[in-house]
């Protein structure tokens, strides 16, 4: 079972988070079951889906299941884009998700729940934390700190989604540091970073700006904690 749902998971997040590009979401978002993209988004996760298993008649239902409930949810969240709050729609949608391979690896395996993961169970879990901890939790960040419609500085003063490989850098590291049991290197990259956001911190006249890297820093580092842990706690 616990190969079953890391690989099925793995697909899942390469699929939405890794190889979905924004123009494909927003064209989804506009055009609905008209947007090509909503289709070669379907096509994708039933390619990913076929090489993980590696064909295997076995999971045939799982073939059909997948690809057709993610294609029903995608339309069905299309739709209720301007109706409900988009976190809770993002929650909905990627726990509709996960509850389909949920219970396609119930149906597999209803007798074999066995949290010893073997070699290959162990590589499939760091791969899956890996994407987590970067295209997983950058949207999932862009989606909480959406609450906060803050600009720090205009387009043309940053570098082009600078903050989000920052974030996806700083999780990683923290990971490492989790992994090889070098826990104040954690404190260590929370000073190093303040040091660099200092001239942002320091804006008397904008204490928004302060709470908002605040909040974003601690929320990505307590992330990453989180599954660092889980990792070395199941693995």
């Amino acid at each position: 079972m616990i190969t079953f749902l890391l690989k099925a998971l793995i697909a899942h997040i390469l699929g939405d988070f890794v190889f979905q590009p924004d123009r494909w979401i927003q064209d989804k978002q506009l055009k609905k079951a008209k947007s090509k993209y909503l289709y070669f988004h379907i096509i994708i996760h039933a390619g990913l889906l076929l090489v993980l298993f590696r064909l295997s008649n076995e999971f045939i239902l799982a073939f059909i299941i997948i690809p057709t409930s993610h294609y029903l949810i995608d339309l069905i969240k299309t739709n209720l884009e301007k109706k409900i709050n988009k976190r809770l729609l993002f929650s909905l949608d990627q726990l509709a998700h996960l509850s389909i391979v949920l219970g396609l690896a119930v149906y597999y395996f209803p007798k074999k729940v066995n949290l010893n993961f073997q070699l290959s169970d162990k590589l499939y879990f760091f791969f899956l934390s890996i994407i987590i901890l970067t295209s997983g939790l950058a949207v999932l960040m862009k989606i909480i700190m959406s609450r906060w419609d803050l600009k720090e500085d205009s387009d043309q003063d940053s570098l082009s989604k600078a903050g989000k490989y920052i974030g996806m850098l700083e999780r990683l590291l923290v990971f490492t540091f989790i992994l090889i049991e070098e826990f104040q290197a954690i404190g260590f990259l929370i000073a190093a970073k303040s040091v660099f956001r200092f001239g942002d911190l320091s804006r008397a006249k904008d204490r928004k700006l302060t709470e908002y890297i605040l909040i974003g820093t601690l929320l990505s580092f307590g992330f990453a904690i989180l599954i660092g842990l889980a990792y070395i706690t199941f693995s």
